[in-house]
């Protein structure tokens, strides 16, 4: 059985609204599952509330860093 990835394009989404929309499709997903965000910056700060909130729960995967988009590949590892 294939993996599901859901994508996540943030770039037309206003920043205070991000965190948000990535945290109630994350909360949906299942382990084995991937997050796949596309952001205008690098989203470093999202990383941290990761570690914080989802410990030892997530592989984080950078497949594009910049210049001009980035793009994660954020792996749910534990339900």
């Amino acid at each position: 059985m294939a993996e599901k990835t859901e994508v996540l394009d943030l770039r037309p989404m206003p920043p205070f609204e991000r965190h948000e929309k990535i945290f109630k499709v994350w909360d949906k997903m299942k382990a084995g599952q991937t997050l796949q965000i596309i952001n205008d910056h690098d989203p470093r700060p999202l990383r941290y509330q990761f570690m914080v909130e989802y410990k030892d729960k997530f592989d984080w995967q950078y497949v594009q860093s910049g210049p001009k988009d980035w793009i994660v590949d954020i792996k749910r590892t534990a339900d």
